[in-house]
């Protein structure tokens, strides 16, 4: 099920990402870069059933490797330390992200062709969108 995440995504558009950032609690500066940065994702799977997923940008290159439904330390792009564990449901890969008592939600779908991502902090839902490249 994983597969059809795999590639690298180019990011086209972002919506209301600056609102999520400042509810997972981002400072001024690393709001301002990262609403101007439009990363590339780029998902990939070893024969151990191992995922990664790796954000790229001219601004910072974050990578987190995990295996589904199992716990792991994550630092963010904006240096949060959180506990994370990644599940597949019902065809999306769903991110949950803890610390100091907070959640968020990181919700990806492919859907006609395109990678969706929105992230979910209590209200604030942003979503972005990617294409495959070739």
């Amino acid at each position: 099920m994983v597969e059809k995440f795999v590639g690298t995504w180019k990011m086209i558009s972002s919506e209301n990402f600056d609102d999520y950032m400042k509810a997972i609690g981002v400072g001024f500066a690393t709001r301002q870069v990262g609403n101007r940065t439009k990363p590339n994702l780029v998902v990939t799977v070893d024969d151990q059933g191992m995922v990664c997923m790796k954000t790229q940008s001219t601004f910072k290159t974050t990578e987190i490797k995990f295996k589904l439904n199992e716990p792991f330390e994550e630092t963010t792009a904006d240096d949060r330390k959180t506990r994370t564990v990644v599940t597949l449901e019902n065809g999306k890969l769903v991110q949950k992200q803890s610390w100091d008592g907070k959640e968020t939600n990181i919700e990806r779908e492919v859907s006609d062709g395109k990678l969706i991502a929105k992230c979910i902090m209590g209200e604030v839902v942003a979503v972005r969108m990617y294409v495959k490249e070739a």
